[in-house]
């Protein structure tokens, strides 16, 4: 894989703020522009959680990768991966298993020019980066069969990331994946309930110059996982996934683990 100059110049846009950056900003990153900035801070003042939402749903992934990893599964999907940061699925993975297999999938070309200076492997596993929309499912998993092995089971992540298509078709989406993949694999998945304050953030988003980014009633995500086996604690608040301190204060994410049969 590699960045081509010219066409990098001509996909960036430092005057409209992208979802992958703002995400950034909310993390407390440096991959973003003044007017991602902007933004992330217009929504975090309609809704005061979002930076919480960001930050429990990065613990939540790192939980869950951690769990698949431990339990076996060596091979991982992440789509809409956005800017790298600590303890990115291939380090959780590799941590535990160094033979691990990643693929990131993203559309932004900032991420892509990151994954490629710093997306790295151990020697024993690999890691990919596909450049493609998240709604591409079949022409995603055609190109992340160069890495993985489909015979095998994987872990499908998408993680704050359905809200950029309409509900009924992230649903059609997250199932195209989970079909292309064999019995044992998971889907790991969560974004954001609707609540008058999670519309209100919602709202705030969309009034900068980008598409916009829809909440989900709790039945257009557990219908993603439809056909699939629920693992313990089942379709929660993401901060109650098996949380490493009893205290966890719930957020208005919530998500699941789920398992091919």
């Amino acid at each position: 894989m590699s960045v081509d100059n010219d066409d990098f110049r001509r996909r960036i846009r430092s005057d409209i703020p992208h979802s992958a950056r703002v995400w950034n900003a909310w993390l407390g990153g440096k991959d973003h522009y003044p007017v991602d900035r902007e933004l992330a801070d217009v929504v975090s003042a309609a809704y005061p959680q979002m930076v919480d939402i960001a930050r429990a749903s990065r613990a939540f992934q790192i939980r869950a990768i951690h769990h698949l990893a431990s339990a076996g599964v060596r091979q991982f999907l992440d789509v809409g991966t956005g800017l790298p940061v600590a303890n990115s699925t291939h380090e959780v993975a590799q941590s535990i298993a160094p033979e691990s297999r990643i693929v990131y999938v993203d559309n932004d070309p900032i991420v892509l020019a990151h994954a490629e200076a710093l997306l790295t492997s151990a020697p024993e596993g690999r890691t990919a980066y596909v450049d493609a929309d998240l709604s591409d499912a079949d022409a995603v998993v055609d190109e992340a069969a160069k890495t993985l092995d489909l015979s095998e089971p994987v872990a499908v992540l998408l993680l704050s990331t359905l809200g950029h298509l309409v509900p009924a078709e992230g649903i059609e989406v997250v199932q195209r994946y989970l079909a292309r993949m064999p019995s044992g694999s998971y889907l790991v998945l969560c974004d954001t309930v609707t609540t008058p304050q999670t519309l209100a953030a919602q709202e705030a988003y969309a009034s900068g110059d980008n598409p916009p980014y829809l909440v989900r009633k709790p039945e257009e995500i557990t219908d993603c996982a439809k056909g699939l086996e629920l693992v313990e604690p089942g379709f929660v608040s993401i901060d109650r996934w098996r949380p490493e301190e009893d205290d966890a204060v719930p957020v208005d994410q919530w998500g699941l683990v789920a398992r091919k049969p």
